[in-house]
């Protein structure tokens, strides 16, 4: 009887891929496992993508896409600084990581700060990385009719500002503006002066009936209308930045209005997610609970 031939053992390979594609998306592909199991599909992402080009200013933004075919609900984030510092990595971080385990196609932005660039280019800007993010939908997995605004402190003015606005190309499914000054007469009425940030951004120096017309016309308050996108805000309730009336009554017109506005309210919290935590706040699972079900 003629002996069996013995099979070749099988050997397993180790392979690890870094693949650099256009607009610096970068996938990195890992084989090292059993025949039998098939690798997963890494997140990709994506840095420094350019998004407008306003005179010598080159604005940017990076993108998480999530593995699979797609396409996903996405969100476009906005950091927040009083208008005049922060970026895209400052203030909203702590978002990036429940999003991402959420499923979603994430982008962070930055956006012209004031002095240096007054109002609207902020605004200007935010609408710019939507249309944006519609023209590369297909690159990013993002589905057009699926993407919300979410923005904090100044960039949660900024997304409200936006949505409310709903101009030609720049209209979403969803906005949530953290701790926003929907209303910034209200805001500077309360400190009794203009501050820091609305004479950066507005050029104010002194408060009279131009400055108030000025701030009226800059507050997304002022333009709530009935057919807007659905809203959530959310909120501390020891927030000395900015009150948590700014949020409760931008709700009472969005209702008014017939719109759909959620408010979450974070007991203790004050201006700031970051610190939010520590309070043992569930803010983050509400928030993708909410995204979720508004954007199925």
């Amino acid at each position: 009887m003629t002996p069996q031939k013995r099979r070749a053992p099988r050997l397993c390979r180790r392979v690890s891929l870094s693949l650099l594609l256009p607009c610096g998306l970068i996938a990195l592909v890992a084989v090292g496992r059993p025949a039998a199991a098939k690798a997963a599909e890494p997140d990709s992402v994506s840095s420094d993508v350019e998004y407008a080009r306003v005179g010598d200013v080159r604005l940017t933004l990076d993108a998480h896409v999530p593995a699979g075919d797609g396409p996903f609900a996405t969100c476009i984030l906005v950091h927040g600084g009083g208008f005049t510092k922060g970026d895209k990595h400052s203030f909203i971080k702590p978002l990036f990581e429940p999003l991402s385990q959420a499923g979603f196609t994430w982008f962070t932005i930055d956006y012209r700060l004031a002095p240096e660039h007054r109002w609207p280019a902020c605004a200007e800007d935010v609408g710019a990385a939507v249309r944006w993010v519609k023209a590369h939908a297909s690159q990013y997995k993002v589905d057009p009719a699926r993407i919300a605004l979410v923005g904090e402190s100044a960039g949660g003015h900024l997304v409200s500002w936006v949505g409310v606005r709903s101009e030609p190309g720049t209209e979403v499914a969803a906005v949530v503006p953290f701790y926003a000054p929907h209303d910034l007469e209200l805001q500077v009425r309360r400190r009794g002066q203009p501050g820091e940030s609305m004479t950066a951004l507005l050029g104010l120096t002194e408060l009279n009936d131009d400055a108030y017309a000025r701030l009226r016309s800059a507050s997304p308050a002022t333009y709530v209308r009935p057919q807007l996108p659905p809203f959530l805000l959310i909120s501390g309730d020891k927030d000395a930045a900015v009150a948590i009336e700014q949020s409760e009554q931008f709700r009472e017109k969005m209702l008014a209005a017939g719109n759909v506005c959620d408010l979450i309210v974070i007991p203790g919290g004050a201006h700031g997610m970051g610190s939010w935590d520590k309070l043992g706040s569930d803010y983050k699972t509400r928030l993708v609970d909410w995204l979720k079900k508004t954007l199925r």
